[in-house]
């Protein structure tokens, strides 16, 4: 069985790095996706959903060095659930209960121009 998730959006802030105790690199990118649409009485609504993603080894240093808040990224990977509930992670943010959607990622492909990335070529970068 096999689950996968495409998502294509805009960094909410810069990439944050780190490595593990073992020393692989992992960086995480909040990363937000828009939907919008007209409603039956003519209003129009835009809806942001915000993705927290973890990328792994060469990706995640690719990411922390070129990305930034702002680059526009497509993110293929698999949807990352509490292993508790097997739901999105629920968490209480200044007394209102919250809920976030993340994802580990497979791939990472850079869509912002050279100019917005720093100088590197736009593509894919597979972990």
């Amino acid at each position: 069985m096999y689950q996968g998730v495409v998502i294509v959006g805009n960094l909410g802030k810069d990439p944050s790095m780190r490595y593990t105790p073992s020393g692989q690199a992992v960086t995480n990118l909040n990363v937000a996706t828009s939907n919008q649409y007209t409603t039956a009485s003519g209003e129009r609504v835009k809806e942001t959903t915000w993705w927290r993603v973890s990328v792994w080894g060469k990706s995640a240093e690719n990411c922390n060095n070129y990305l930034r808040k702002g680059s526009k990224v497509l993110v293929e990977g698999r949807i990352t659930v509490d292993k508790e509930t097997g739901n999105p992670r629920v968490f209480e943010h200044n007394g209102v209960w919250k809920s976030t959607l993340e994802m580990t990622a497979n791939n990472v492909t850079f869509l912002s121009s050279k100019s917005e990335n720093q100088g590197v070529p736009e593509g894919e970068y597979p972990l």
